[in-house]
């Protein structure tokens, strides 16, 4: 069975801009992560729907971003592929192995997603083909994507078994983050707990035109909204527990902006394997925000478990350079200044009230509106 020649389908990526990639490994995919490993810039993601938020993260900043899964990684991945990368019109390339394949030999768990892999493509409107083993036909392949790409669709092949040639690892990933200050809950200084809508007025007050900041979706991106609508805003109205993942991705590919990620407790439990991948690769310029009421808050405030959850010593263990309790607004208002000036991959968790603004409308633009105001401030 012919095979497609790994670096040569690799290189030709690279000349048509992808040489961001992001993904889960998989042995069908092993030859392929190693080319992106070697001669590209590959973010390892603790799952799937955390790589498509990265990669959606360096797309807002400019990059043409490749993700990379195994199918059963595609059911994590649902969520921002459906909820993200759709309403925004954020295209990504995708490369998807065929685990399962009707007809082949594999584990039992592959069976059912080797059936319906195709299918849950098509449900969600990407377009997709199988790659094909043949690199002359797998380049105009890439043209027919690419050409997906340019018009923000996304794009994914489908990658059957021993599709790629052999490619070896040459570089090992290493870290090298040091985490320097961690400040935890003290019980001897005053501690308030304002309202969500309060602490988002100092964060906006504080803001300049260097920076980008992403509100996690609900009410905070509504309440944002409601205080000032500005196009270094991203209202996220979906993909739960993604936005410190965007956010890494776009602080990764833009490194002379300053990123703000706002989340909140329900969202950053959902995905929180992205304190990990966050504190691994260590963005300087980024400023990752956690308001916590102990509620989902969107949804009726019904109860999360973070009030068991110790967030700042969790992201310290992940590798954050800074990560610190704040007790009060007037403590808020400092460490924000305190990063201006010094920066480093920082965590800040506030405890904030129940309950939320009175009549609190929505975004009046649409979200694909606000992606495109994003990347023009970026870009000026």
């Amino acid at each position: 069975m012919p095979m497609l020649n790994t670096k040569g389908f690799g290189d030709e990526l690279q000349k048509m801009g992808f040489s961001f990639y992001s993904g889960v490994p998989c042995s069908f995919l092993k030859s392929f992560i190693n080319y992106a490993m070697n001669e590209c810039e590959y973010i390892a993601a603790a799952n799937e729907g955390e790589a498509v938020a990265i990669s959606s993260g360096a797309v807002l900043a400019g990059k043409k971003a490749v993700v990379l899964m195994q199918n059963s990684g595609l059911t994590n991945a649902v969520s921002p592929l459906a909820s993200l990368n759709y309403p925004f019109q954020i295209p990504i390339l995708g490369f998807v192995s065929l685990r399962g394949e009707p007809g082949t030999s594999d584990e039992p768990q592959h069976e059912l997603m080797g059936k319906i892999t195709t299918e849950m493509l098509d449900l969600m409107q990407v377009e997709w083909q199988f790659l094909a083993t043949d690199l002359e036909t797998a380049k105009g392949q890439l043209w027919q994507a690419n050409k997906c790409i340019t018009n923000n669709q996304p794009f994914f092949f489908v990658v059957r078994k021993g599709t790629f040639t052999d490619e070896f690892l040459q570089k090992e990933m290493v870290s090298s983050c040091t985490n320097r200050i961690k400040r935890i809950k003290n019980p001897t200084i005053k501690e308030e707990m304002p309202l969500r809508y309060e602490a988002l007025h100092i964060i906006n007050g504080w803001k300049d035109n260097q920076t980008a900041v992403i509100a996690t979706t609900g009410k905070t991106g509504r309440e944002l909204y409601e205080i000032e609508d500005a196009p270094n805003h991203f209202y996220m109205v979906g993909s739960m527990g993604c936005a410190a993942s965007l956010g890494l991705g776009l602080a990764l590919a833009c490194r002379d902006l300053d990123v703000t990620v706002i989340d909140g407790d329900g969202a950053l439990l959902m995905r929180m394997g992205s304190l990990a991948t966050n504190g691994y690769y260590n963005p300087g310029n980024l400023l990752h925000i956690l308001l916590d009421n102990h509620t989902y808050d969107s949804t009726g405030g019904q109860s999360t478990v973070s009030v068991n959850t110790d967030f700042v010593e969790i992201a310290a263990a992940s590798g954050y350079t800074n990560s610190i309790y704040v007790h009060n607004r007037k403590e808020l208002k400092s460490a924000l200044s305190e990063w201006k000036q010094s920066g480093g991959l920082t965590f800040l968790h506030m405890r904030i009230a129940n309950g939320s603004k009175s009549r609190l409308g929505r975004p009046k633009m649409k979200p694909y509106e606000v992606k495109e105001r994003l990347q023009s401030f970026i870009k000026q």
